[in-house]
């Protein structure tokens, strides 16, 4: 059933040798495209990496040596409007996307093909692992890879048949993201004490990599500080102004 795949999802980050064919991308990346798309635009593009050398480098990059060399599959998906320019064309019209909500869009259609992608993965038995880590060098990505202007990497994706499964980790209770007519902010400070306990015990029941931790101490940690702060500027040189 959908809905019990769906709760089974945990990342995977290490695979057996085995690797996809073309057809089985071929027979994924359909699926996927059956995703909702604003307007129909469908800005997105996948980069399939197959080549081990850019596999290598990529994975370097990105930070993710294991995953990028020893996955099934490497997909890089791209937010893509360099499509849309040649559509223009064919129209003699030039296409606007510097937007701020043409980037919106954008990132939500690469977001909804990549979780169909993910769905299908799973439903035949892989395992997949998203890797938000190739923009920690997006420039040089896009260098590797051959991306023009109006195309960026989202995100990573590794698909793989999995060496070992690993347990689900738990989101925050339906309570905690469900606002009925208003948003409640208040329910915070019970809900999420609550669920640092049970995070807390998630990390110390693991079968490996335990550690002692709560999700406010994690969170905290990781959003006290900045990230990736030359992403706007690599965006602006791919034409993504903002305005």
């Amino acid at each position: 059933m959908v809905i019990e795949l769906m709760k089974a999802h945990a990342s995977v980050r290490d695979y057996t040798e085995k690797q996809l064919s073309r057809e089985e991308v071929s027979e994924l990346i359909s699926a996927a495209q059956h995703a909702a798309t604003s307007h129909f635009v469908q800005a997105y593009s996948i980069v399939w990496v197959t080549d081990p050398e850019k596999r290598k480098l990529l994975g370097e990059l990105s930070k993710n040596a294991k995953q990028m060399e020893g996955a099934g599959a490497v997909f890089l998906l791209c937010a893509d409007y360099n499509r849309l320019q040649h559509a223009g064309k064919l129209q003699g019209q030039e296409i606007v996307f510097d937007r701020a909500e043409n980037m919106i869009v954008a990132v939500t259609d690469v977001g909804l093909l990549a979780q169909n992608l993910v769905l299908a993965a799973e439903s035949k038995g892989y395992g997949i692992c998203y890797i938000g880590g190739v923009r920690n060098d997006m420039e040089s990505i896009s260098e590797l890879v051959g991306l023009p202007e109006g195309v960026f990497p989202v995100y990573g994706l590794t698909i793989g048949l999995p060496n070992e499964a690993n347990g689900v980790k738990p989101r925050l209770p339906v309570e905690a993201i469900l606002h009925e007519n208003k948003y409640d902010e208040a329910k915070y400070e019970k809900i999420l004490p609550e669920y640092d306990q049970t995070i807390q015990a998630y990390y110390e029941s693991r079968g490996s990599n335990q550690k002692n931790a709560t999700w406010t101490q994690q969170m905290a940690h990781f959003l006290s500080k900045p990230h990736r702060e030359d992403i706007k500027d690599v965006l602006a040189k791919k034409g993504y102004h903002f305005k």
